[in-house]
């Protein structure tokens, strides 16, 4: 695996070597702002998945994601900073336009998300906020595990917020700006993390000391140096609820639905061992959860700003029956009118459950189920057994709720029959919605270092060819990559091209993008798109 041989630069990137060491001055405009929170534009012009504790990939069933990890952060930032957040991949925003944006808003910092298939492309980003002399600050699921891969060949990154990076960002704006933490002090006491002081009297006392900020990564003398890991907020309640109303509402979609959603996010934490998620990077398998007044607030502020759809985005929704239940309950009490979907595991809900998160709303739950064999599953480390799907998914669709399955292809162990296998599954599984991905081992997942070590990826692969919808990375000796390609592909068709699936996908398009979407994913099936491109590329050279 490498980061940048053989990388195509982007215009104007082609000298990043050439970054001076500290950042250029300007004069600062009118309407400069001092934290902007960045979701940089798409590689691809496309739209792309992205959250601090996912990796970033293609969206190809029309969602946009809204951003409310950066949403989380200027909460803590605003009023002592001003704080912007910019989501290109939401606004659709090109890179000159972005570039033209950032001369407007002339940050002081620049703080972006970073994922290993958009690597590249989120470094251009720091190139052209450096060169307008702000300070980069990076955080995500690529940067994490591969702090030192990424901040050596990109010195235009100058500080790394790894795992869990709200307090860390927060502790060195305080560092770097001599103002402390303020009100948020609270977050770095007791339990919630070993913090002494800051380490530096104010304004003007010196050089502000950074070796004491726990989780992050900086340069010193042009040394990387990385801080003591930090420790997990074990109290959520203790966060501010997420500026919102910073973002581009209007923006984000998700099939199905008609108007704006934005995300919930009710817990951190996921308990399974699943190896080839990269949920735990972040978030690590220490489940915390918001309780579920505090969970209410966040829906009394989304309903009084107009919304009526949410998505409760948690690393596992179901983890915690008290609160799921609770939650519903006082949904139901105060009246509040959403239409609200989630995600879960087919071992970690009961029917009770399910009648009640319906009663107050629920219509849709996205289940992990990846692979119909008991033997992949195990390896895996998944911890169900194949046959807990059908009874889940069938409480499900008795309570009236909508059942969206994820299966993956080409995971270890993966032969033409437990392909067949898990299509078999998905067709005999009580779906509205299915779609399979290809297996993508992830730095700093279980199923990355067992792919480093045994020799699985293929000569010459670049973090841009790590896409989990597109293509795969992998050659195993019993299942070469074309093969898990070819599955990927026959596994939407035999699921799709049913009277079922087709009713559901053209009764139910909330919007003319949902429906180009849906077009898409299943051109992308047959082989179309890719062999288009792959002649448009060839007669373009």
């Amino acid at each position: 695996m490498t980061t940048r041989t053989n990388l195509e630069p982007q215009p104007g990137f082609s000298e990043v070597d050439e970054m001076p060491g500290e950042p250029a001055a300007e004069a600062r405009p009118a309407g400069a702002v001092d934290v902007l929170l960045v979701n940089p534009p798409a590689p691809d012009g496309g739209i792309w998945i992205r959250s601090q504790h996912r990796v970033g990939r293609r969206s190809r069933e029309g969602m946009i994601w809204p951003q409310v990890s950066l949403a989380q952060m200027a909460a803590l930032l605003a009023p002592d900073y001003s704080v912007e957040i910019v989501d290109a991949i939401a606004e659709r925003t090109s890179w000159p336009q972005f570039e033209a944006l950032l001369r407007q808003k002339h940050p002081r910092y620049y703080v972006t998300q970073v994922t290993a298939p958009t690597l590249q492309n989120d470094m251009y980003g720091t190139f052209l906020a450096r060169s307008l002399g702000a300070r980069t600050i990076a955080f995500g699921t690529h940067v994490t595990p591969m702090t030192r891969e990424t901040m050596g060949p990109y010195p235009s990154l100058d500080f790394v917020l790894r795992g869990e990076p709200e307090l860390t960002l927060l502790e060195l704006l305080g560092t770097l700006e001599g103002q402390g933490l303020g009100r948020w002090s609270k977050l770095f006491e007791g339990a919630d993390a070993d913090w002494s002081e800051i380490p530096q009297d104010g304004p003007g006392s010196g050089s502000p000391r950074l070796e004491p900020i726990k989780g992050l990564a900086w340069r010193r003398d042009g040394e990387i140096v990385i801080n003591q890991d930090r420790p997990l907020i074990k109290n959520l309640d203790h966060l501010p609820l997420p500026r919102h109303d910073l973002l581009p509402l209007d923006r984000y979609r998700v099939p199905m639905i008609k108007g704006p959603y934005s995300f919930v996010v009710t817990s951190r934490g996921c308990p399974a061992g699943c190896r080839f998620c990269i949920k735990h990077v972040s978030y690590g398998r220490t489940v915390r959860v918001r309780s579920p007044e505090n969970v209410i607030a966040e829906l009394r502020l989304l309903r009084d700003l107009g919304l009526r759809n949410v998505h409760m985005y948690a690393d596992l929704f179901t983890v915690n029956r008290d609160q799921v239940m609770g939650i519903c309950e006082l949904m139901l009490e105060e009246e509040l009118d959403f239409r609200w979907m989630c995600n879960s595991r087919v071992d970690f809900v009961d029917e009770e459950m399910l009648r009640l998160m319906a009663r107050a709303g629920c219509w849709m739950i996205a289940w992990g189920i990846e692979s119909a064999n008991e033997g992949i599953l195990r390896r895996v480390r998944k911890g169900y057994r194949p046959g807990r799907a059908a009874q889940a998914l069938s409480w499900a669709r008795a309570a009236g709720i909508k059942n969206w399955g994820y299966f993956i292809i080409g995971l270890p162990g993966e032969t033409d029959e437990t392909a067949q296998q898990t299509i078999e599954l998905a067709k005999r599984l009580p779906l509205d919605v299915a779609l399979f991905h290809i297996a993508a081992p992830y730095p700093g997942t279980p199923f990355y270092q067992e792919a480093v070590e045994k020799g699985w990826f293929r000569e010459g692969t670049r973090w841009e060819d790590v896409d989990m919808d597109r293509s795969t990375v992998l050659d195993y000796p019993e299942m070469p990559g074309e093969r898990i390609e070819y599955w990927a592909r026959r596994a939407f068709r035999e699921w799709a091209f049913r009277p079922g699936p087709l009713w559901t996908y053209l009764t139910s398009m909330a919007s003319p993008a949902t429906f180009r979407a849906a077009v898409r994913i299943g051109l992308e099936s047959l082989g179309w798109i890719r062999e288009t491109e792959e002649r448009r590329r060839t007669d373009s050279k």
